[in-house]
């Protein structure tokens, strides 16, 4: 059988994109890659040939046509990984999956003030109070989840799952933007950084040619 494709943007700037591939990649399925560079004049047809969204990620597995970051997760998770993106307890697995939707649609001063820059170093604190919000309610989420659930391993419920391919762009945009994180929030965000998917695909961003100036310029004001 033909591979499952997965289209994605620049693995600088896609943060949407990061978290299916992280999730694929880290369990060992394989796929193809379509790789379309945000923000330039062939992107808007390119990608309405793979996604009816004209956004990415999207992933095709034979006939079928999954264009959301979390609805490609849950797929891989039920046609790929047996059932291993979720904890297996009841409980835990709810409450995961609470914090993966409200990863998913929430977060939205730090999504716009802390843009996705997988290259980016750190020079000093840019951001408002709104963004700042959403930093102690992800570095509160985070400490409490691992503290009631992460025994098993290093990620919020031990053993690395869709909670934390959702989460994993936050840790790019902490390391990036130099955001601190303490105690067991902090141990969690490097438990990330260092994860081998990871490390990958921003090594691989970070040899992207192309730039998207808003992101890229480190003194841009909030």
């Amino acid at each position: 059988m033909d591979r499952p494709v997965l289209v994605i943007g620049n693995k600088n700037y896609s943060s949407w994109s990061l978290r299916p591939w992280l999730l694929l990649r880290h369990f060992g399925v394989e796929f193809d890659e379509v790789r379309l560079a945000l923000d330039t004049p062939g992107f808007a047809s390119e990608v309405l040939q793979h996604s009816p969204t004209g956004k990415v990620p999207a992933l095709r597995d034979g006939a079928l046509l999954v264009w959301d970051s979390l609805a490609i997760c849950e797929y891989a998770n039920e046609r790929w990984l047996g059932g291993r993106g979720w904890p297996a307890d009841l409980v835990q697995r709810a409450v995961a999956r609470a914090a993966a939707a409200e990863m998913h649609s929430g977060f939205t001063a730090l999504r716009s003030q802390l843009p996705m820059n997988s290259r980016r170093q750190p020079d000093g604190d840019r951001w408002d109070a709104a963004a700042q919000a959403d930093i102690n309610r992800i570095r509160a989420l985070w400490s409490e989840l691992r503290r009631q659930y992460g025994a098993g391993g290093e990620f919020l419920f031990g053993q690395f799952g869709i909670v934390d391919a959702m989460f994993a762009p936050v840790a790019v945009r902490f390391d990036g933007y130099g955001v601190a994180a303490e105690g067991v929030a902090g141990e969690y965000l490097q438990a990330l950084l260092a994860l081998p998917a990871l490390r990958e695909w921003r090594q691989a961003g970070a040899a992207e040619s192309e730039h998207v100036a808003a992101t890229d310029d480190l003194r841009q004001p909030v």
